[in-house]
């Protein structure tokens, strides 16, 4: 007789925590400012990026273009989640002093350094890092924060400040295995950042809106898990335990797009993770993601993404859009 299957304990499905568990980050850079007012400084563009700033003392406003100017407070934490140029200021209006990558710092490791500016007006003090997004799932969350997250230090807790503790002595004290140990910390702080602007979210749109529904979720987290999968909407209704046509309906209502239009999505966000990193063929990508043809996948590619999966093998694309 077949041995009885059981499902490991704690394996049930949380999909919020799912889609949080596959964010995967790695360090660029990390800066700690001291600036005396007024001052500004810019931020450059870094494609496929988050950048984060908290402030420890003193207070600052993070401008990106087309979003209303954020105040941040000490114990506050900017998340600018689009890799999009942005400027921080000790005073909206106040003139910036420069591209920060382009003023003389001290640099204390090859990834870390302490900008300082001396001015007549009050002190502002913050840590600020650049980091690079790895992966398909991650880029899919991404993509639906708002151009910048704001999470109130006053109802963080103590996590951000004992997290950023940490990040400094590894960062400043160089050690085996220090910047596994700093990468690990840095997706905490992104992750907890998230996590705290989706619990002030009265309502949340998008397949992230779906989550929250368990059925909705149940559907969705299998199509992140399993994007190959000969997926049709019945059996995406069959996942969510729901019928064809209240499934399609309800999809549709809450993400903002049909079922299969969404499951086009997600296997493109994978194709394009995949053929960037240039390690598998178009070929071989087609076949992942359960395409009978090349030909038929190149078609589905290009009107999702704009241009080939030759052309994106070649020269690697950001995340689609």
């Amino acid at each position: 007789m077949a041995p009885t299957v059981v499902d490991p304990p704690g394996s049930s499905v949380d999909p919020v925590g799912e889609a949080l568990h596959h964010l995967r980050v790695t360090g660029v850079f990390y800066s700690r400012t001291e600036a005396d007012g007024p001052w500004a400084v810019d931020m450059p563009a870094f494609r496929d990026c988050i950048s984060f700033h908290v402030i420890t003392a003193g207070e600052a406003w993070v401008e990106v273009e087309g979003a209303d100017p954020v105040r941040l407070v000490r114990g506050d934490l900017a998340l600018v989640p689009h890799g999009r140029g942005h400027a921080l200021r000790s005073a909206p209006g106040v003139p910036s002093l420069g591209q920060v990558d382009e003023l003389p710092q001290e640099y204390l490791s090859e990834n870390y350094s302490v900008l300082r500016h001396l001015g007549s007006g009050p002190r502002t003090e913050l840590v600020c890092g650049v980091l690079s997004v790895d992966g398909a799932a991650s880029r899919l969350l991404l993509d639906l924060l708002p151009s910048v997250v704001h999470v109130d230090g006053a109802s963080a807790g103590s996590w951000m400040a004992d997290t950023l503790a940490l990040m400094a002595a590894e960062l400043t004290h160089a050690r085996p295995g220090g910047e596994a140990v700093t990468t690990r910390l840095a997706d905490i702080l992104v992750i907890q950042s998230i996590r705290a602007w989706l619990d002030a979210q009265r309502e949340t749109t998008g397949w992230l809106g779906a989550l929250r529904e368990p059925q909705l979720g149940a559907a969705i987290t299998a199509v992140h898990r399993e994007p190959g999968r000969p997926w049709t909407v019945a059996t995406m209704a069959r996942e969510a335990t729901m019928s064809r046509s209240a499934f399609s309906a309800r999809f549709t209502e809450v993400v903002g797009e049909p079922a299969m239009q969404y499951v086009t999505r997600v296997r493109m966000h994978v194709a394009a993770d995949r053929l960037g990193r240039g390690r598998a063929t178009v070929r071989e990508v087609a076949a992942e993601l359960g395409y009978d043809s090349e030909a038929a996948f190149s078609r589905a590619y290009k009107r999702e993404v704009g241009t080939s999966p030759g052309r994106t093998r070649r020269m690697p694309v950001g995340p689609v859009r």
